[in-house]
């Protein structure tokens, strides 16, 4: 739906997942849509550099969320939250959604 207005589908997908899980890595965006990771970290690198993101690193890792200082953040972030509500639900489960476990967890292990 706003792949139009920002001429670029995967800004309108970072936006809808960052509004639901409020951080994210190029990794587990690239797993969690099904394409490859090169478009997604020029996307999050294009999106940092207006200052609509901040990144850190966790580790190794470089993770993304939203600029606390961005101006229209607000607006932003109502447009996300207003586009994931069009979606199908199929569509909000399968992709936006957090991903179960795959394999049980080992007995007695802790939780």
């Amino acid at each position: 739906m706003l792949e139009y207005l920002f001429s670029n589908k995967n800004v309108e997908k970072i936006l809808m997942y960052l509004n639901l899980h409020s951080k994210a890595n190029a990794t587990e965006l690239s797993r969690s849509f099904n394409s490859p990771l090169d478009p997604i970290q020029k996307t999050l690198r294009k999106l940092e550099e207006g200052g609509l993101l901040v990144s850190f690193l966790e580790g190794r890792t470089r993770v993304f969320q939203w600029n606390p200082r961005y101006p229209f953040l607000g607006e932003i972030q109502a447009l996300a939250k207003k586009t994931y509500s069009f979606l199908p639900k199929l569509l909000q489960e399968s992709i936006y959604q957090p991903k179960k476990r795959k394999r049980p967890r080992k007995t007695g292990k802790t939780l």
